[in-house]
């Protein structure tokens, strides 16, 4: 499986992520801050998995992932829709990067993200030819699981 971690920080979902796609499976994390990616590639070498891990450094108005596009089974946008001011862009790139069928989960903290804002969100996902696949009970988030359409 092949796993695409967006904002990746240093690498708190990333690193289980490795785990869990085992020796023949890969973790694409994405952050814009390369102290975060130095810091992920530390924890990831610490742990064993960097033979796992691909750790990039996006640009500012793009994820920069044409080299993967239709390759990702399974993206991670984790509090952090909200910090992208072109959502558009967001998931077309996503979209470009997943697999049909590949599954984007979507988790929004409440106390940063109203209920009106979220939906807002998931309707440009939609827009950009995501699906719901179901809501989420994520702990104090809004959370979806979508999947990319044809």
């Amino acid at each position: 499986m092949n796993v695409l971690d967006i904002v990746s920080g240093m690498g708190f979902f990333s690193l289980p992520a490795a785990r869990l796609v085992g020796e023949s499976g890969r973790v694409v994390c994405v952050d814009l801050q390369e102290r975060m990616i130095q810091g992920l590639i530390r924890r990831a070498k610490k742990a064993g998995l960097m033979d796992r891990i691909d750790a990039r450094i996006s640009g500012k108005n793009s994820l920069a992932l044409t080299d993967i596009a239709g390759k990702i089974d399974f993206a991670l946008a984790f509090a952090v829709v909200h910090e992208v001011p072109d959502k558009e862009r967001l998931f077309i790139e996503i979209g470009s990067a997943l697999k049909h069928g590949g599954k984007l989960l979507i988790a929004e903290p409440k106390t940063h993200v109203s209920k009106s804002d979220f939906d807002k969100s998931i309707a440009i996902a939609q827009s950009a030819g995501f699906k719901v696949i179901s809501d989420l009970k994520v702990r104090r988030s809004y959370g979806v699981l979508l999947a990319r359409g044809s």
